[in-house]
C-alpha cells in the first residue's frame, strides 16, 4: 500500500479493517492503484435512460460481460451497476475488478424525482462487491425519505465491512434547470453526501452560477473563473479534503471536452472520474484509446 493511499484511509477515523479493507481494494486497483486517483465504470443508464437510448449505438454493450471486460482491459479501479448486470457476470469476473452495487434506480417514466430500492447490502455481500452506490436528489420532496434510506443502508454496509458511494445529485424543488449544475448547489449536494456517511462521493462538474440568494453573499469575490477551481470548493467542500470525491462523466460529448474535464478534476484536486456513456457508447477500440488517454492524465503524463 502507498504513503498515498495510508493518508486517504486515515481521514476515515470511525471505519472498521472491513471497510477500509474495500476502500483499499478500489484505491490499489488496476492501472492507477496507489495513485489517490480513480477512473470508475458506471453502467446504469439501462435503468435510467432505456436498453435502446443507453446501448444501440454500441450493440455489444446490451451484453453485461461487455462491460466488466471492457472496465478490466482498460485498467480500470472499478465497475459500478445495478443488480442484474453485475449478477450476470458474477462468476466470470469473480475478483477481477473492485465492484459497486447501485442500489437504487429510476426510469425516464417517473413523474416523482426519486429511485426505487433495486439492492441490498446482503446482494452486494453475496456478489463480493466492495461498495454499495446509492443516489439522493437534494432538492427533491422525497429526499428526506431517501435520506433515511441510505443513513440506514449504509450503517448496515459498515456493520459488514462494505463501503458506500453516494450519488449526489440536485435536482426538483425550488431549483432551476441551471441550478442543479450551479457551483453553490453542488458544493452543498458534495456536503450533505459527505454528512450522510459517504465513503465516495459522485457529483456533477458545478458551472460558475451561483443559484441560492441566500448564499451569493458567501461567494462575493470568490474566483470560480475556471473549473479547476470549482473542483477545489467542491473537494473543499467535503470535509476540506477529507472524503473521495468523484466526478460524473455527464452526458456523451466530444472527446477532448471528456480530457479537459479530466485535467480540470486533476488540478483541482479531485479523485478521479466515474464515466459511462462517454466511453460504451463509442467502439471498444476507441474506448479503450479515450480510457487509457484518462488515466494518462491521472497519473500526471499530460
Amino acid at each position: 500500500m502507498t504513503p498515498t493511499v495510508k493518508a486517504i484511509l486515515a481521514n476515515y477515523e470511525s471505519d472498521s479493517p472491513g471497510v477500509k479493507a474495500n476502500l483499499a481494494r478500489i484505491l490499489m486497483h488496476g492501472r492507477l492503484g496507489g495513485t489517490g486517483k480513480l477512473v470508475i465504470l458506471p453502467v446504469d443508464q439501462g435503468f435510467e435512460h432505456g436498453p435502446a437510448r443507453s446501448f444501440s449505438v454500441n450493440p455489444a454493450a446490451y451484453d453485461p460481460h461487455y462491460h466488466f471486460q471492457l472496465a478490466i482491459d482498460a485498467g480500470l479501479s472499478a465497475y459500478a451497476a445495478p443488480l442484474g448486470m453485475i449478477e450476470a457476470g458474477a462468476a466470470t469476473f469473480a475478483g477481477q475488478i473492485p465492484t459497486i452495487l447501485k442500489v437504487n434506480s429510476s426510469n425516464s417514466w417517473a413523474t416523482a424525482i426519486n429511485q426505487a430500492l433495486t439492492g441490498s447490502v446482503e446482494d452486494a455481500l453475496r456478489l463480493g462487491c466492495s461498495a454499495i452506490g446509492f443516489t439522493i436528489y437534494p432538492g427533491s420532496d422525497d429526499v428526506f425519505a431517501m435520506m433515511e434510506q441510505i443513513r440506514e443502508m449504509s450503517d448496515h454496509a459498515k456493520a459488514v465491512g462494505i463501503a458506500t458511494v453516494i450519488w449526489s445529485y440536485p435536482r426538483g424543488g425550488k431549483l432551476s434547470k441551471e441550478g442543479e449544475l450551479a457551483l453553490d448547489v453542488g458544493a452543498y449536494a458534495a456536503h450533505m453526501a459527505a454528512l450522510l456517511g459517504a465513503h465516495i462521493i459522485k457529483v456533477k462538474l458545478p458551472s460558475d452560477h451561483i443559484e441560492q440568494k441566500d448564499a451569493k453573499k458567501a461567494y462575493d469575490g470568490f474566483d470560480s473563473s475556471t473549473q479547476a477551481k470549482r473542483v477545489a470548493h467542491v473537494v473543499q467542500s467535503c470535509f476540506d479534503g477529507r472524503r473521495i470525491v468523484v466526478f460524473s462523466g455527464g452526458a456523451a460529448k466530444g472527446a477532448d471536452a471528456v480530457f479537459q474535464d479530466a485535467r480540470d478534476i486533476r488540478d483541482g484536486g479531485g479523485n478521479g472520474s466515474i464515466i459511462g456513456r462517454n466511453t460504451f457508447q463509442r467502439p471498444r477500440a476507441d474506448a479503450l484509446a479515450m480510457l487509457d488517454k484518462l488515466v494518462g492524465i491521472y497519473k500526471g503524463e499530460e
